[in-house]
């Protein structure tokens, strides 16, 4: 029990013992998606209107306001307004009421049949502001003149005051422009970027005619046909990116010289607020040496290097330049330079100002500023790990306030001028809260509370809890006990894995971070338990990098920890342990189950790596460089290595189309089972790509349900 010493328990029963009674009701796998009852209440396009204290939402086809200091909620409008709107000028009527976003109030923007409208509320009238085709993709609205960039197959474009402006026009297929790049790491969401007035457009542009094709069969149509992607895999060539910047007006681009080598990483890109400069984190292909570079927007020219980190492992930007309100020539970086993920603030110099936030707890985000750009808003973890709070820090002096007193896990909307906040949260005993509160942290009214849409249902208890690795470190667990629980029972044990990197499941939020499908396994009679190892998010750079160049072996050793705790429990059947996760969480599985034979009598795994080898360049270098410059670790991670340890039932689930951890991998572990005869359970969602979503969800959790049924 050395290694197991719980530091602290904290249990809490999903419901008050008033409710006992009305609880008999029982989760059912078809409901578990379809049911939107199950889960909390949420207000839809909730946002602020205006300067006032006024904020709406939309609920029954009706755009509804509430104001800060009354608790009265008016409705402004129905959808029977926009659609008379939209009669008026002869413009297709919607069937629900669309998502808005406020100008000013008495006018807000909204999309519809690939157009961008204006409804102005005190004429009750619609006005077209831009249009674009209906093929068109990755739209991007600019806020100030309502311009619309897009991309139509690999090519960019720009709907300017209503007029198509082809931005590119390259022929070849492996040019792409206008999209997300690196496959979408380091933060990067999209590939066009407008400057903050509007006169200018940044885009990638990625050449990756130079990547190998993979292949992928599409069975869609009568004879199948072979749709390959461009897959960059470890140690292989990668794709080479550029920027852009294109001017509506001359119609002409220019690209940033960011030199060679061609092969590196150009990552959040931003803008300076006067549009004459481009500032881009510029990352080599090892991703252990980073440089903040400034390029003339004009003419693309280099400025300078504003200044460089490094790290032996690898260095991970995923923020922009934050620039602030109060002084255009500085900017706050987030980084984890000092091993946790914190705010510096510098001038457009390079110039390093002062570390603003300090101590061994993480920035998650910066949220926002106050009307002078003065104060700063976070999320944070400073309390605990398990939380994500709100802070204001106060730029000059370095002060750091908690905003949000309730604990749990909470995601602000920032009125413009920082004077209050919207405050949606949830935590163990609340599934969600939605309220206003001032900069200070004060309440000031409750918009919305769904305290347990799970009352009447018989769930089980579940705990939170915290058990120590080989090395002291703190490893935070959640365990879900069986909704008729008896101590002096023996239950089988399901553990759900993810233990990789950019991933926290246990959390001071509703259910513990739980879905309901861990919950309906618990109302089956099984104990449902998650860690979260060395090598996951939100604890530290060593915590999370831990893992570097040997994934698979210490999550494994940390997992095996909690194995041993369970065993010390009373009421575990240590002969009847499975283990499940999709994607690094598959990984895991089968490692777990590989690397400790005749531990875990069943396991299912869902888009799991088998060999890094041939995962792609970004995510896979990151963690385990190439193979040439690891082969020892790389060997040590390959699961093809274990095969002949396999015993028990084994499931490996695959997304027929899976573009992310491709067939390859789970192919290759099958022909390795046939070469050493052991046997192996396998089904493939064939129109499914790494994960399996909407309705045939229901699917998977009742293949995996009764795998677990039929075999633990």
């Amino acid at each position: 029990m050395k290694h197991f010493n719980k530091l602290w328990v904290l249990t809490f029963l999903m419901f008050a013992t008033s409710f006992l009674s009305a609880q008999t009701k029982q989760l059912k796998l078809d409901e578990l998606i379809t049911n939107r009852k199950l889960y909390p209440s949420m207000l839809n396009n909730l946002q602020w209107m205006d300067e006032s204290g006024n904020y709406t939402w939309i609920v029954n086809n009706k755009l509804v306001k509430g104001n800060i200091k009354t608790e009265t909620k008016d409705t402004i409008l129905g959808i029977e307004a926009i659609n008379q709107g939209l009669k008026a000028i002869t413009e297709k009527e919607v069937k629900k009421f669309p998502a808005i976003n406020w100008i000013n109030k008495t006018n807000f923007t909204f999309s519809s049949s690939s157009k961008l409208f204006n409804f102005d509320i005190a004429k009750k009238q619609v006005s077209e502001l831009n249009k674009y085709p209906e093929k068109a993709e990755n739209t991007d609205i600019e806020p100030n003149t309502y311009n619309i960039a897009y991309t139509i197959d690999n090519n960019l474009y720009i709907s300017y005051r209503g007029t198509e402006i082809t931005v590119t026009d390259d022929k070849d297929k492996g040019i792409v422009n206008g999209q997300s790049v690196h496959r979408n790491e380091f933060g990067i969401k999209k590939g066009t970027f407008w400057s903050p007035k509007g006169n200018l457009l940044a885009y990638y542009r990625m050449d990756e005619t130079m990547v190998t094709d993979y292949p992928l069969v599409d069975i869609e149509p009568r004879v199948a046909e072979l749709k390959s992607i461009k897959y960059p895999m470890a140690g292989m060539k990668s794709h080479h990116v550029t920027v852009g910047v294109f001017d509506p007006i001359t119609q002409k681009t220019i690209f940033l010289k960011t030199g060679e080598p061609a092969e590196q990483y150009l990552t959040n890109i931003s803008w300076s607020p006067d549009e004459k400069s481009i500032y881009i984190a510029v990352l080599n292909r090892d991703q252990n040496h980073l440089k903040i570079n400034k390029y003339n927007a004009t003419n693309g020219e280099f400025i300078s290097t504003l200044f460089e980190e490094k790290n032996d492992k690898y260095v991970e930007p995923e923020n922009g330049l934050f620039f602030l309100k109060s002084d255009p020539n500085e900017f706050l970086w987030l980084s984890e330079r000092d091993g946790y993920n914190h705010l510096y603030l510098y001038n457009t110099d390079g110039k390093l100002i002062k570390q603003l936030t300090k101590g061994n707890w993480m920035v998650k985000d910066v949220e926002g500023f106050d009307a002078k750009g003065n104060k700063v808003f976070i999320s944070a973890t400073k309390e605990t790990p398990l939380d994500n709070d709100i802070y204001v820090v106060d730029i000059k002096s370095s002060e750091i306030k908690l905003v949000t007193t309730i604990k749990g896990t909470h995601s602000p909307i920032i009125d413009k001028n920082g004077n209050y906040i919207i405050d949606i949260f949830s935590n163990t005993e609340i599934a969600r809260k939605t309220m206003v509160i001032n900069a200070e942290g004060k309440a000031i009214q409750t918009i919305m509370e769904d305290k347990n849409p799970l009352k009447e249902y018989n769930l089980g208890e579940t705990q939170m809890l915290t058990i120590k690795a080989k090395d002291g470190t703190d490893l935070y667990c959640r365990l879900i006990k069986p909704s008729d629980f008896d101590a002096t029972k023996k239950y089988p044990v399901i553990i759900y894995v993810y233990g990789g990197p950019h991933a926290q499941l246990v959390t001071n939020s509703w259910l513990g971070g739980a879905n309901l499908f861990f919950n309906f396994l618990a109302q089956q009679g099984y104990v449902v338990f998650t860690m979260d190892n060395r090598g996951s998010a939100n604890r530290g750079f060593a915590f999370e990098s831990a893992i570097h160049r040997n994934c698979g072996t210490l999550e494994v050793a940390d997992q095996m920890e909690g194995v041993a705790y369970l065993k010390s429990l009373s009421y575990v059947d240590s002969s009847r342990l499975g283990v499940d996760g999709w994607s690094y969480g598959g990984f895991m599985t089968i490692s777990m189950k590989l690397k400790n034979p005749g531990v875990f009598k069943v396991a299912t795994a869902g888009g799991p790596v088998i060999d890094w080898k041939w995962y792609e360049v970004m995510y896979g270098e990151r963690y385990m460089d190439t193979p040439e410059q690891n082969p020892e670790g790389y060997k040590n991670a390959s699961l093809l290595n274990y095969v002949d340890k396999l015993e028990g039932k084994l499931l490996i689930i695959q997304g027929g189309i899976d573009n992310t951890v491709v067939p390859q991998h789970s192919s290759s572990f099958l022909r390795k089972c046939i070469d050493l005869g052991k046997q192996v359970d396998y089904f493939i969602y064939p129109t499914h790509e790494h994960n399996v979503s909407g309705i045939d969800r229901t699917h998977l959790f009742r293949k995996i349900y009764e795998y677990y049924k039929q075999n633990l």
